[in-house]
């Protein structure tokens, strides 16, 4: 008698370095900052012109960034306040400092002044998020900022998280309150939001807004520059077939013009033909790490959504796939409708579910446009997917199928 045994061979999963494709990957991370920066010179000059001040040991002025995510904004930010350091060391009883936080996730004064102590203090002193009276974590903060003393330079990014005015008041006038007497101050703030300019008071506006600079969405010809700067520095030579950079540009174009999309692109076809063994990097490689993006951005905006929420996505991109898109609100309800019943849901009201369109804007997974018919048609609303649909019901699939 013979005994047959299935023998499972488990893959071998061990780490060795590999050299393909790359020569300097982190060239195509956000973080990464260039020599030089491209497709930007209208706004680096405007900008330039915002911090001549410093240089020359003049009070700085109060400047406020905006535009939409990933214009260039934060790359900017960081490639003129380091070329102002590198400068200012020349500069005789020139003492510049510069301190940064990323407002997002800190949605009240009181949090971002307690992350800016904390930033200017060591690790044994700093202080918990909770427990003092807000005065006192001013004075905690404007202590600190004498303490460093000479001129300094509050970058808050993202500023459009922090939902109360309290301490966009307070900075840019501590010097002229007599709260900071050591130091000069100069607040720059950077928002995604294009309005949140308007939100702010009057009071507000005209200290923290001396200076304003937009960002306005760059064009294919602009990320092309971006990318070829950045392919030259990250890639191995000869390793991007013809059209690879101009592909992601013109996604990258199509997306709001996003240099951040455009390099994830690029970085994504790059680690899909590493991953792959594959020796050079292809049109075809752009193509599929575009549906693998598209799907992980669906699977990261829904994954915490409700059943509705998600079935509200899956009625659209039904109408999608029939072609029947725009699609009014009117249109979408009567679907997800459909299919909430079909799954043994109650549906939500007509308002729930322009809730959840309204947040699939926000994310970038759909677009929305509103009409005005005047009197007699009134407002509406048409909705189509930002994304292919074969993305979003892949990303759809891995959400449902996951759900208990």
């Amino acid at each position: 008698m013979y005994l047959y045994y299935n023998v499972h061979v488990m893959t071998d999963l061990s780490f060795t370095p590999s050299s393909a494709i790359f020569e300097q990957r982190e060239a195509l991370l956000e973080e990464w900052t260039p020599d030089e920066l491209v497709g930007r010179d209208d706004e680096l000059q405007r900008y330039h012109a915002a911090l001549q001040p410093v240089i020359n040991n003049e009070s700085p002025s109060n400047i406020f960034l905006y535009g939409k995510s990933g214009v260039g904004k934060t790359a900017a930010t960081r490639y003129l306040l380091q070329t102002l350091k590198r400068d200012a060391a020349d500069v005789d009883d020139l003492d510049l400092h510069t301190v940064e936080i990323n407002c997002d996730g800190l949605n009240s004064s009181y949090q971002a002044a307690v992350a800016l102590v904390n930033e200017l203090r060591d690790p044994a002193t700093q202080i918990s998020n909770t427990g003092y009276p807000q005065a006192s974590v001013y004075q905690f903060l404007f202590d600190e900022l004498d303490n460093v003393g000479g001129t300094v330079l509050i970058v808050l990014d993202e500023v459009d998280h922090i939902e109360d005015d309290s301490l966009l008041y307070k900075l840019p006038r501590a010097r002229s309150n007599g709260d900071v007497t050591q130091a000069k101050l100069g607040v720059i703030g950077i928002s995604n939001d294009l309005d949140f300019r308007n939100q702010l008071s009057s009071k507000v506006r005209s200290s923290l807004c001396e200076k304003e600079v937009s960002f306005s969405a760059y064009d294919a010809q602009e990320l092309q520059l971006v990318l070829e700067q950045r392919e030259e520095v990250a890639f191995k030579q000869d390793i991007l077939d013809d059209g690879v950079v101009q592909m992601c540009a013109a996604y990258g174009a199509k997306d709001s013009g996003d240099a951040r999309q455009a390099l994830d692109l690029l970085l994504e076809a790059g680690d899909l033909a590493r991953e792959r063994n594959d020796e050079l990097v292809t049109e075809t490689h752009v193509s599929e790490a575009r549906k693998r993006l598209q799907t992980d951005q669906v699977v990261e905006g829904i994954r915490n959504y409700s059943n509705h929420g998600q079935f509200v996505l899956y009625a659209l991109t039904i109408l999608a796939e029939n072609d029947e898109t725009p699609a009014r609100t009117k249109d979408i309800l009567e679907a997800y409708e459909q299919v909430a019943t079909e799954n043994g849901l109650e549906p939500v009201s007509l308002r729930s579910v322009r809730d959840y369109l309204g947040e699939l804007d926000q994310l970038g997974i759909i677009s929305s446009t509103e009409f005005n018919r005047g009197k007699g048609g009134g407002k509406y609303k048409e909705h189509e997917l930002e994304q292919s649909v074969s993305s979003v019901k892949t990303g759809l699939s891995e959400i449902l199928d996951a759900t208990p």
